[in-house]
């Protein structure tokens, strides 16, 4: 059995960053967890990094991330880098199937076991399966509203959450 579905959007926008994350867990099509937390917070509160996968696997390359920002004194796209050379090319870290966003004050980063560390060009960005609507919403919501980044983030899930299956309204959000 496997597990999936998720959303995780991270927002930029009037000088603060905000990463959401929804709560719901499925196993195939029966929702297991209602409220669980995708979205947390890493090397001395500095680094938000919210995840779409298995579990284990995401609590895994978290981990690993953190330690690498040891390692790089804080550098979050010099350790985004070297977790994703290692989770390629290393044997065991190759079979875990998680993606995940990381952001600090400067950088907003979508980290993946295909080697990618990508900077979107836009300050928005979604992965998980509602990850694209959630980032639709966003962009509209900065675009038309007034709202700050935390508020973008809430509303953007909310609609996420009416509209996709695997992403419920019971959502946790980080901000720097």
């Amino acid at each position: 059995m496997k597990i999936r579905g998720t959303t995780i959007l991270a927002v930029r926008h009037k000088g603060r960053v905000a990463v959401a994350g929804d709560g719901q867990v499925t196993l195939n099509n029966t929702v297991i967890k209602h409220k669980a937390k995708k979205v947390r917070r890493i090397y001395n509160d500095k680094i938000i990094v919210g995840f779409a996968g298995a579990t284990a696997d995401a609590m895994n390359l978290s981990e690993r991330l953190e330690g690498k920002l040891e390692r790089y004194n804080g550098n979050l796209t010099r350790s985004a880098v070297e977790l994703a050379r290692d989770w390629r090319t290393d044997k065991y870290l190759r079979r875990l199937e998680a993606i995940m966003i990381a952001v600090d004050e400067n950088n907003m980063l979508l980290i993946s076991g295909s080697g990618d560390v990508i900077e979107p060009d836009e300050d928005v960005m979604g992965i998980g399966s509602g990850g694209i609507a959630a980032q639709a919403a966003a962009m509209a919501l900065i675009r038309h509203t007034d709202l700050d980044a935390k508020g973008i983030v809430e509303e953007a899930m909310m609609i996420t959450g009416s509209l996709c299956v695997f992403t419920n309204e019971v959502v946790t959000i980080e901000e720097l």
